[in-house]
């Protein structure tokens, strides 16, 4: 019981956080540049960043596969 009450307000209380509506204009929709972007590939600082998003999904994969494996062999030891 303790446990659906602490998960009913964490649901009610993200409504609270929420973004504000802004009002889209047509320059919004002819905006064709992402400024931060280009500037992180004209100072060659995207690639560490795709670098290191990188990593950290291969990390996520890898720890998957392993949990995922040693699951496999305790379901097998237990049948």
């Amino acid at each position: 019981m303790k446990k659906l009450l602490i998960i009913m307000f964490l649901c009610l209380s993200m409504t609270t956080f929420a973004q504000e509506k802004y009002e889209v204009t047509d320059a919004d929709y002819q905006n064709t540049q992402v400024e931060m972007a280009d500037k992180m590939r004209a100072d060659g600082k995207i690639y560490v960043l795709v670098a290191i998003i990188g990593a950290v999904m291969f990390g996520l994969i890898g720890y998957t596969i392993s949990i995922d494996r040693k699951v496999s062999k305790l379901e097998k030891e237990v049948k």
